[in-house]
């Protein structure tokens, strides 16, 4: 038998171990509350990255060890894929967080723009008769635009192909826009205009992306025109390029010049280019396989000036006494908004006498009006660039 102070030992020992497992079982009792609470901590602090707000960039280029992407302010930076994020391709856009730019997940849409939002797009109604002074213009648009669209056989039967687009130019007000747009009518076309002015002005950074998406929406509209108002502010020669504006400037033109060279001649695509200043376009524009059909919209002449006040006078009661071949000779020089003007004008003369008769004098009045306005428009401008 064991004596009493061995069974004494026995369990001094056995407490003394028992003791042992329970301080161990302690501590990683309280080492496992610090590591869920320091994995706590970390969940949150990434949920944090992975929350609003968020910046959105374009994937450039999916390489090996990493992501190439382009951020709205036009840096490039090479990044990673958080893990759970979705594969992503060239041309896909992502939303990253803010301080490692590591992807989060890709934008579920294909366009960086709602771009209908960005252009003025309609199916005019304007008819051929309704253009006055410009039947040579008209008859040129009619062989390079409306004949492609309705009848392209005639083309591919005769072994040609005819301009992907036309440039118009010639002074403010002389019916560019209104030959656009009746060319459209005619064809029964999408009407989509952008302004080259506003594009470049509005959308630093954006502008080759914004090109793209309009052309692409001609192709989902079409037959379509895409008409580019003040084209020489998107299409002026290249110059040196320096700032940051004139490089944008330039990618943004060459994803014009890239766009128009990826249609064909004989889809129902057409671009129309109008500008006043055609001596700054750039060579690049004009060359055959783009705009190659230029079409000069002048002051129209004395013919020219009488159909068009007979347009614009065609639902005024006028005064039996109104001699329009002086108020032709009055007109000389102006161009087709001017002459609406001067119409409107008398509209108004009329108007303030309580009278609904137009007479020579409200005409003449009318006249004087506009062209005072122009001399102050035409020396405001000197003051402000003479």
């Amino acid at each position: 038998m064991k004596e009493k102070s061995d069974i004494d030992v026995e369990k001094a020992l056995k407490n003394t171990m028992h003791m042992g497992y329970s301080v161990d079982v302690n501590n990683l009792e309280v080492e496992n509350k610090v590591l869920k609470e320091t994995i706590n901590h970390l969940k949150d602090e990434l949920s944090k990255f992975q929350k609003t707000p968020l910046l959105s960039a374009e994937v450039k280029d999916v390489l090996k060890d990493g992501i190439l992407i382009r951020l709205n302010n036009g840096n490039e930076f090479f990044v990673n894929l958080s893990p759970g994020c979705e594969s992503v391709e060239p041309g896909d856009y992502v939303l990253v967080e803010q301080k490692n730019l590591t992807i989060i997940r890709k934008i579920p849409v294909s366009k960086a723009f709602n771009v209908e939002k960005f252009v003025i797009m309609e199916k005019p109604k304007l008819e051929w008769q309704q253009i006055g002074g410009l039947d040579r213009q008209r008859e040129e648009i009619k062989e390079v635009v409306e004949l492609p669209l309705l009848k392209p056989e005639l083309f591919e039967k005769v072994g040609i192909t005819p301009p992907k687009g036309i440039l118009l130019h010639g002074p403010p007000g002389t019916g560019k826009t209104l030959l656009a747009k009746a060319v459209a009518s005619s064809t029964n076309s999408t009407f989509i205009e952008v302004v080259g002015s506003e594009l470049v002005q509005k959308f630093i950074g954006e502008g080759a992306k914004l090109v793209k998406e309009i052309f692409q929406l001609a192709r989902e509209k079409a037959p379509s025109i895409i008409f580019i108002d003040e084209i020489d502010a998107l299409a002026a020669k290249r110059i040196d390029i320096g700032t940051s504006g004139e490089r944008e400037v330039q990618r943004t033109f060459m994803q014009l010049l890239a766009e128009m060279d990826g249609f064909k001649p004989l889809g129902n695509i057409k671009i129309i280019g109008c500008t006043n200043r055609k001596d700054i376009m750039d060579p690049a524009v004009i060359r055959p396989g783009r705009l190659d059909r230029l079409i000069e919209v002048g002051l129209p002449n004395a013919e020219g000036i009488a159909e068009i006040f007979k347009i614009h006078t065609k639902k005024m009661k006028l005064d039996a006494k109104v001699d329009r071949k002086k108020l032709v000779e009055k007109m000389a020089e102006m161009s087709g908004a001017e002459i609406k003007a001067v119409c409107t004008e008398a509209g108004y003369f009329a108007i303030r006498k309580n009278k609904y008769i137009v007479t020579q004098k409200d005409f003449l009045d009318g006249i004087s009006k506009v062209k005072a306005e122009e001399k102050a428009e035409g020396e405001d401008y000197l003051k402000m660039f003479g």
